[in-house]
């Protein structure tokens, strides 16, 4: 019977009826099932309650997705999730060939690339983009934004050009930023060849792909910034260990700092 027609009955108000409310499941810190879910969270930060079931399945632990989602709500973890399309094209805006098939990539400043990525802070989402050497993986400039106008990444570009000079090729994605005569402007201002990305070749801008993976993961997520400009320091901070600590594998277990100042890289 609804709801409605019950009060009537009962000569009772609707506005004055109220459900009970259930009890809260109660989840003990030192449960398996808790600790689990825990463990997944910090290994497997991108995954949602659905693959979080089947992989408590792989440790032994057999419950319903119910009782995930429960678990995962009352301990506070939430899946990271892809966020706002930082990327969106303008389609009255020129668009340029991709001119990185097939070249070999052998000196500083042949390649440089960028991309723009999302980091979630309190205040709402804030925007980074990075200017990346592609022969040493140098992360030449950096700036942070809480909007996605274009006037962070050219202010980035000019930081590098005025820096280290200019690159032979500029890669980025077909995003309005990069596609804008505020940038352009620069680039061929310097006599600096374009290169976009097709569409569909999700692949063209992995270096700086991975350069996002590796600044969430071993920095943003690591750390609980209580505000922006925590935000700015930490990651200022992130990209300094990053060009003259941080080994890579694909450099020879050489630094980006070692390989873009001597010029040599003796691995792929």
């Amino acid at each position: 019977m609804p709801v409605k027609r019950q009060c009537e009955l009962l000569e009772l108000s609707r506005s004055s009826f109220y459900s009970r409310p259930a009890k809260p499941v109660q989840l003990n810190a030192n449960e398996p099932l808790d600790r689990t879910l825990v463990e997944i969270h910090e290994a497997y930060p991108f995954y949602g309650y659905r693959k979080v079931m089947h992989e408590l399945r792989r440790h032994g632990i057999f419950v319903s997705q119910w009782k995930v989602r429960t678990a995962r709500n009352h301990l506070g973890i939430r899946a990271i999730y892809p966020g706002p399309n930082t990327s969106a094209a303008n389609k009255g805006h020129e668009k340029y060939p991709y001119l990185l098939a097939g070249l070999d990539i052998e000196r500083r400043n042949q390649v440089w690339a960028t991309d723009i990525t999302y980091i979630r802070a309190d205040a709402g989402f804030m925007y980074l983009v990075a200017i990346l050497d592609l022969f040493s993986r140098r992360v030449l400039s950096h700036r942070l934004s809480n909007s996605l106008n274009s006037r962070f990444c050219v202010d980035a570009l000019n930081e590098a050009i005025s820096t280290y000079g200019s690159p032979e090729i500029f890669n980025t994605d077909q995003g309005s930023q990069f596609t804008g005569d505020e940038w352009t402007g620069v680039l061929k201002a310097h006599k600096i060849r374009i290169s976009m990305d097709g569409k569909g070749r999700a692949l063209d801008n992995v270096y700086v792909e991975r350069l996002w993976r590796s600044v969430k993961y071993e920095d943003i997520y690591l750390n609980d910034y209580e505000s922006v400009l925590d935000l700015r320091r930490g990651v200022s901070r992130y990209f300094s260990f990053y060009n003259t600590q941080r080994f890579h594998q694909s450099l020879d277990y050489q630094t980006p700092d070692e390989v873009y100042f001597n010029g040599l890289r003796q691995a792929a």
